[in-house]
């Protein structure tokens, strides 16, 4: 008779706590679906508020030095990574020596004398290290509108990882790029892709080079 009275108590304490539970799991789950939704719009809006690009890259206009009349190029004055002062001769061609035009960072030299070198061609390239910029590719359907002058920019460096870097919205480009084409899946016509030119501190960051590849991202 105990027993029986023992197996009723402990069955219907079972049957009262099962109504807590399932409340208690459908807190636990209106908590979670509430978390979600919440990360959802806070992501959407900080997605919304920016635009990405993987396959941007740091470079600066290059500076072609060549001789002014065809020759036989006899000396170079220069190596590649040398900063040389305005008005330095990097070369000679026949007669002629070949001058920088303003200071610089050379970034190619020719490298085997005795061959013809015409005003087509190039001895020396270099760049202005000053002018270095991030040039962001931005598909002109992929936020390209959304972009202007003097916008926060994060970026990072395949060189150094996860390290982060600022820089700022410095030009548009005003007209697509060469040859840049992509294709929309759903319509099948063509994208084009314009350049946008990142400013960051060289001085700060003496580390970036050109030719570096980044990530980018770029805040309304």
């Amino acid at each position: 008779m105990y027993i029986m009275e023992e197996s009723k108590k402990q069955s219907q304490e079972t049957a009262d706590t099962k109504p807590v539970n399932k409340k208690l799991l459908i807190a636990v789950a209106s908590v979670l679906l509430l978390v979600g939704i919440i990360t959802t719009i806070l992501y959407l809006r900080v997605a919304g508020s920016r635009v990405y690009d993987e396959d941007a890259e740091i470079s600066a206009p290059e500076i072609a030095l060549a001789p002014q009349k065809q020759g036989i190029l006899q000396e170079i004055y220069v190596r590649e990574g040398e900063i040389i002062p305005n008005n330095f001769v990097v070369a000679r061609v026949g007669g002629e020596l070949v001058k920088a035009k303003e200071q610089g960072l050379v970034i190619s030299a020719a490298r085997e004398t005795g061959k013809v070198a015409s005003p087509n061609e190039p001895v020396v390239t270099m760049i202005n290290p000053e002018e270095l910029r991030v040039v962001a590719r931005v598909e002109e359907n992929k936020g390209l509108t959304r972009i202007k002058v003097g916008q926060r920019v994060i970026f990072m460096v395949d060189a150094f990882g996860s390290k982060e870097y600022q820089g700022v919205v410095d030009e548009i480009s005003s007209s697509s790029r060469e040859s840049a084409l992509t294709f929309n899946i759903s319509s099948q016509r063509p994208t084009k892709e314009f350049n946008v030119k990142i400013r960051f501190n060289v001085g700060k960051y003496p580390e970036l080079k050109n030719g570096m590849s980044a990530k980018v991202w770029i805040y309304r």
